[in-house]
Order: C-alpha cells, then structure tokens, then sequence
C-alpha cells in the first residue's frame, strides 16, 4: 500500500493518505476499539462518519498522537511522519485549532 506524493501534498493526496490510515485502524483488532472509544462512534458508522468535515484528519491525529502507531502505519503505507503531519493539514479541520474544531 506504499504511497508516495512528492513535494506538497494537496487535498486529494491528504485523503488518500487518511483513507489508508482508516483502513489501517480498521483492521487492527487493537486500534479499533480505542479509536471507536475516543470517538464515541460505532463501527456501524464508520463509512458515514468519514464524509463528515474532520473526520479524516481526525483519523490521522489519531495516528500521530502515538508513536508506535505512527511509526506502524508509516511502515504500511510507505509514508514519513512528515507526510502524515502534511496530510493532516491539507484537509479540513486539520489545522489542529481547537475553536474550528469543535
């Protein structure tokens, strides 16, 4: 699943990255629960869920939040911490501002 996205990277290549991130929580039975936890969501409505604004890089805060995860990820998908940290911030919400978050 490796991706790599020279130079900046735009709107569509953040959410590329994001989807993979989803995925790859998704499929870990340990990541799930606890992102399911601190989300309040259901895995139900996960798929609703990831058209909302911030969901996805909500998705990739939570991977960047830590790093044995970060670094697993970044493995699975052929990504640095630094193309991560870009992705959260090319999409909406992502600027890490709590006032255009909540």
């Amino acid at each position: 699943m490796s991706m790599k996205f020279p130079g900046k990277i735009g709107p569509d290549e953040a959410e590329q990255v994001a989807i993979a991130a989803l995925s790859f929580v998704a499929n870990d039975p340990v990541l799930l629960p606890r992102f399911l936890s601190l989300t309040g969501i259901e895995a139900s409505q996960i798929r609703s869920a990831a058209d909302a604004p911030g969901f996805l890089a909500g998705v990739l805060q939570f991977i960047r939040a830590h790093e044995p995860t970060l670094s697993a990820f970044c493995d699975a998908a052929g990504q640095t911490p630094d193309d991560v940290a870009a992705a959260v911030r090319a999409l909406p919400f992502g600027d890490e501002r709590y006032e255009a978050s909540t």
